[in-house]
């Protein structure tokens, strides 16, 4: 597998804990807001970090970093996942998951293993404009409902986000949203932050004001809505 960054610290990406990030490369959705989207596609000429010198910076910060936190692109697309992970909690990490949630039986695999401590899915939008949004024109929703319904289950300890772009999301999908996702679980607003290096440079944010109203919409379905990112 492609590792293609790593944030040596941080204190924002693992809520509670003092972490690393690691970015895999590649990804199956095309969002048009995306920030990282220099990893969709990575060039096979470019060499990444290589696992056995991840796994050195790793076993440096024992004692420093708590945990590792694993985003993309999109990390379920690589089989040799669970045993990087695997290593990792051997030298004592929690490790965090961010996904899309396009691979429920991976991830449930993950969970039923006992190598994940959290996970972060993103909700892309409403069901009816999920495609358009995830940049992806034959999209099937089903695997992301799957993967949802197995979260809230509480298998794992997790939360909902999502990134929210004017163009993309009104109030109407925003309320339809916390009609699907009903419940006491921790979901996150993230205010898209318009830069050179999004795929669709037309995309633009909204206003704090306007997002507390949005999260005001979704406290009526779901109560434990934080802003993020303003």
């Amino acid at each position: 597998m492609k590792i293609m960054g790593l944030q040596k610290s941080t204190l924002l990406d693992y809520p509670g804990k003092v972490a690393c990030t690691v970015f895999t490369g590649g990804c199956n959705f095309f969002c048009p807001f995306c920030h990282n989207a220099e990893l969709i596609s990575p060039r096979k000429e470019e060499p990444g970090l290589l696992e056995k010198d991840l796994l050195a910076f790793l076993r440096k910060r024992r004692g420093i970093l708590d945990g590792v936190c694993i985003s993309g692109g999109e990390p379920l697309l690589h089989t040799g996942l669970s045993g990087l992970i695997r290593e990792m909690k051997e030298l004592g990490y929690l490790v965090k998951l961010d996904t899309n949630g396009s691979f429920p039986e991976r991830l449930k695999r993950l969970v039923g293993e006992g190598l994940l401590d959290y996970v972060a899915m993103d909700i892309k939008n409403s069901k009816k404009k999920y495609a358009a949004t995830a940049g992806v024109e034959a999209f099937q929703i089903e695997p992301v409902e799957e993967s949802v319904r197995f979260l809230m289950e509480g298998n794992v300890p997790f939360e909902f986000r999502t990134t929210v772009v004017r163009e993309l999301h009104s109030g109407e999908d925003i309320e339809e949203i916390g009609e699907w996702i009903s419940g006491d679980e921790p979901y996150f607003l993230q205010s898209f932050e318009p830069s050179d290096h999004v795929p669709d440079l037309r995309l633009s944010a909204y206003g704090k004001e306007e997002m507390e109203t949005l999260a005001d919409i979704l406290r009526e379905k779901v109560p434990n809505v934080e802003l993020r990112g303003l």
